[in-house]
């Protein structure tokens, strides 16, 4: 709002200082510093809020240290994280970019699924909240919708090279800019694609539609389903890892803000033509607007952990968990380094692997032998060290030192290929 406000003031009345919001950079620190106010002034009137209404933790006696004396602390708290993002997003991002309102969908969308997944832990009294098909259902919904806009939006595109010779056949809308500052003119063209990037490959661009290029000739009538695909993959993975990970005070928090930081960062540079024609890389107009929710979400993240750290005075839920994830997934999405999930979200996917050895190991042990076997004390992974004696606190600690560095690499890749 406050962009579109400024900007008419500016071109108006050629205020002083108005213009600066037309600045993305800037948007993006003020839309943090107003999501750090609403997450950390107004967080504290709704943790006060949920205590009054006794909207607290149901834990099962797992055997941790200190487990059971969270019992009560006030839940749903994932709220205050949807607050913190949304309420500067609107403020300052611009509305009318494809991009935006993607995040804001999102944010929304798997929000109100883990709000629902609490409201029936908690007022319903079922402690399995939500059955898990739904969640799916929900998640895949998600991904359908983000798919089939960037496969069919004509505002999302990205911008390749082209010939001379491609630019005089084709009656199409071309860019000339002067490459690395010597005079040789390049010819752009604002393309449809469903193309991503690979981390650590020199020609670092894939597309999803010659994934099943073996198939043979006709392969093309199957882009949208294999990029249907690997959204749902990509989304529901990313989701569920960020949920499980959300266990003990402030890891999933923390480690989001980290993850937050990095997708800023990856943002600016895609969205930049400049910056994205030094790191050849690949741009994508328009995308920069959304360093601007970036800087809200990571605000929101670190806002809520001043409640969320040890000892925690409230929990997120699967409203936030389930949100942050998707979040992250989508951004990455969008900006087109869905590749680098792994690589940056290296902490959910160790959490969500560790889960699933687990379950996997234990059925298939007791099938063979008679009786479950484990490799973990405990899964996920951040409980089989609390069951190996260590303070979660020192845990937590851990975990955002590999986050960070997991990050550094991940901002590497734009120039190790």
């Amino acid at each position: 709002m406050f962009y579109y406000l400024f900007s008419y003031l500016d071109k108006n009345y050629n205020i002083p200082g108005a213009g600066v919001f037309q600045y993305s950079t800037f948007r993006m620190a003020m839309a943090l510093i107003v999501s750090l106010i609403v997450t950390t002034v107004y967080g504290r009137r709704l943790i006060d809020y949920l205590r009054f209404k006794q909207v607290g933790e149901t834990v099962r006696n797992l055997g941790l240290e200190g487990q059971m004396q969270k019992a009560g602390t006030p839940t749903m708290g994932g709220l205050i994280i949807i607050l913190g993002i949304l309420v500067p997003t609107l403020l300052f991002a611009k509305l009318d970019n494809v991009y935006v309102i993607l995040m804001i969908v999102t944010t929304v969308w798997l929000g109100a699924i883990g709000f629902l997944d609490d409201y029936i832990k908690v007022f319903k009294k079922n402690k399995e909240g939500l059955a898990g098909k739904f969640k799916i259902i929900g998640q895949v919904g998600l991904a359908l919708i983000v798919g089939f806009t960037m496969y069919n939006n004509k505002d999302i595109v990205i911008r390749q090279e082209v010939s001379p010779k491609t630019m005089i056949d084709a009656k199409v809308d071309f860019h000339m800019r002067m490459k690395g500052g010597v005079n040789v003119p390049v010819y752009t063209q604002d393309v449809k694609s469903t193309k991503t990037t690979i981390p650590f490959y020199k020609n670092n661009e894939l597309d999803y539609g010659k994934v099943v290029k073996f198939l043979g000739r006709g392969y093309e009538k199957y882009t949208l389903m294999v990029f249907l695909f690997f959204m749902i993959f990509i989304i529901t993975a990313t989701s569920n890892g960020a949920n499980i990970t959300d266990g003990i005070d402030g890891l999933a928090t923390g480690t989001s803000a980290i993850i937050g930081v990095t997708l800023a960062i990856l943002a600016f540079v895609s969205g930049n033509i400049f910056i994205s024609d030094y790191l050849n890389i690949m741009y994508i107009p328009n995308s920069g607007e959304l360093v601007v929710f970036a800087g809200a979400f990571v605000g929101a993240c670190v806002g809520f952990l001043w409640y969320n750290s040890y000892p925690a005075q409230v929990f997120m839920g699967d409203t936030g968990s389930l949100a942050i994830g998707g979040i992250i997934a989508v951004f990455a999405i969008l900006i087109r380094k869905e590749l680098l999930l792994p690589l940056l979200c290296g902490i959910f996917l160790i959490e969500l692997v560790s889960v699933m050895l687990q379950v996997s190991w234990f059925k298939y042990t007791r099938k063979k032998y008679g009786e479950g076997r484990r490799i973990f004390l405990m899964s996920p992974l951040h409980h089989h060290y609390q069951k190996k004696g260590f303070h979660e606190a020192k845990i937590v600690t851990r975990f955002w030192i590999i986050g960070i560095m997991l990050a550094i690499l991940t901002v590497a890749t734009l120039k190790l290929r």
